[in-house]
């Protein structure tokens, strides 16, 4: 176990300039926060729309990855054009790694073919550290040795200028999108602050994070069952670095528009269940993922929680329910 460990410790470490990998944060319900993958998901509805959510992954699991996901956004009107804007922050740590990423997306809508496209770009900044004070080689290691330069032992921080992008497209009963983050695979220099950076003191900025390319592909529905009080929600996310791609689908129902309840599948990952409720704009929604892969031997599952608010807005000239001073009324 301690050699698994020391392992997996060694994967998480950014050790060469070329690195590169899948940045990005899981979620289940994926579909509660588009606007986290796809910038162009932003002002869908006439409300401003605020969702928050943390999700522990591989309980169980030591340093397993933690995330936390925070988003708003909202419609308006420029020149009689509608627009869309949109923050979102992640957050998310892996064994002795932390992400923070926090942008600012901006959509132009227009109509088409029945329905709504919105095109979009995201600008932010993706912020990266590593714990090296807390790494630990064992003494009877045989491939490294304390000293070794190659393993930062110092805390390493950077940060790094971010550009996303996407296509959606709205129609009354399904919604459909392409996106990509990380467009300029942007490198994050890790510097510890200190005059260097690892376990040589002259040596500087030789760590960093290449935050790859990530292309996403959502759909999902809304059908009303005809003669009942239930509707039928399906949705897919696929994804993929270049590398590795993966995809899941889920399949839910809600009953009177309040209580809903479905299921999940995650490619070669795990199986989830959902349940959520919605009252008076309100939304409140726990999946449970169970593995399917071998980390199920060393892991209960995984939890996460969304939460989210909606508020109706009426930013028009003509909005007979303004508010006016009460020294006015």
């Amino acid at each position: 176990m301690r050699r698994i460990l020391l392992i997996l410790t060694l994967l998480l470490t950014l050790v060469c300039l070329s690195a590169a990998a899948q940045t990005d944060a899981q979620f289940s319900q994926y579909y509660e926060v588009p606007t986290y993958y796809n910038p162009a998901a932003v002002g869908r509805t006439d409300f401003l729309s605020i969702h928050g959510g943390g999700r522990m992954q591989w309980v169980g699991v030591k340093n397993a990855p933690k995330s936390f996901l925070l988003s708003a956004d909202m419609p308006f009107k420029v020149f009689g054009k509608r627009i869309g804007a949109g923050i979102v922050m992640g957050q998310e740590s892996i064994g002795l790694y932390k992400t923070l990423t926090l942008d600012a997306q901006l959509g132009y809508k227009f109509k088409k073919w029945g329905g709504e496209f919105t095109a979009a770009v995201q600008l932010g900044m993706y912020d990266q550290s590593f714990k090296g004070t807390e790494v630990v080689l064992p003494d009877d290691d045989d491939y490294h040795q304390g000293t070794d330069d190659g393993i930062p032992t110092q805390d390493l921080h950077g940060t790094a200028f971010d550009i996303g992008a996407g296509l959606w497209y709205e129609h009354r009963h399904w919604w459909a999108g392409v996106s990509c983050t990380h467009i300029t695979s942007p490198t994050v220099s890790l510097n510890s602050g200190e005059g260097g950076t690892g376990g040589s003191s002259d040596t500087q900025n030789i760590y960093s994070f290449k935050a790859g390319r990530v292309v996403y592909f959502m759909a999902g529905g809304n059908i009303p069952l005809k003669n009942t009080l239930f509707e039928v929600m399906p949705s897919v996310l696929v994804k993929s670095d270049f590398t590795f791609t993966t995809a899941e689908v889920t399949a839910r129902a809600r009953y009177r528009k309040f209580l809903s309840f479905g299921l999940g599948y995650r490619y070669d990952d795990a199986v989830s269940a959902t349940i959520a409720a919605e009252f008076k704009n309100f939304y409140v929604g726990y999946t449970y993922d169970y593995p399917t892969s071998s980390i199920a031997k060393a892991s209960s599952g995984s939890h996460e929680i969304m939460v989210g608010y909606r508020m109706k807005l009426n930013l028009g000239d003509k909005n007979r329910n303004r508010h006016k001073s009460i020294r006015l009324m």
